[in-house]
C-alpha cells in the first residue's frame, strides 16, 4: 500500500476554484482505484497553504493511475482547471507507507 500526500501551495484569493479542484479528484481518484483522504484546506495559521491525502494498493497501481490520468477527459478538465485559473502556484508530492496499530496487524505491509 502506497498513500500518497501532496503539499500546495495555493493562490488564497482563489480557495473556491482549489475547492472545487480537490472536490473532482477525490471522485477522480476513486475512479481510477485509489482511496482518497481528503483536501486539508487552510483555516487557522498559513493562508496559502493544503493537503491532500489519498492511497493506492501499490506504487503499480498508483503509476497505473497517473499515466490513466493524462488522457482521461475528466482528468484532464481538472488539469485544465488548476493551470487556467493558477489556483496552484506550486505542489510537492511524497509517498509514504502507512503503520497500522497492532490490532490492524494484517492491513499492515510491514505484517507482511
Amino acid at each position: 500500500m502506497i498513500t500518497v500526500h501532496l503539499r500546495y501551495e495555493i493562490d488564497p484569493d482563489k480557495l473556491d476554484v482549489f475547492t472545487e479542484y480537490g472536490r473532482a479528484w477525490i471522485r477522480l481518484v476513486a475512479k481510477h482505484g485509489g482511496t482518497h483522504h481528503g483536501y486539508f484546506m487552510p483555516s487557522e495559521g498559513d493562508s496559502d497553504e493544503a493537503f491532500a491525502l489519498f492511497t493506492f494498493p501499490s506504487l503499480a497501481a498508483y503509476e497505473i493511475y497517473r499515466t490513466a490520468s493524462k488522457t482521461d477527459p475528466e482528468c484532464v478538465e481538472a488539469f485544465e482547471l488548476a493551470r487556467r485559473t493558477q489556483c496552484i502556484r506550486r505542489y510537492e508530492r511524497r509517498f509514504l507507507s502507512p503503520v497500522f496499530s497492532a490490532d490492524a496487524e494484517g492491513d499492515s505491509p510491514a505484517a507482511r
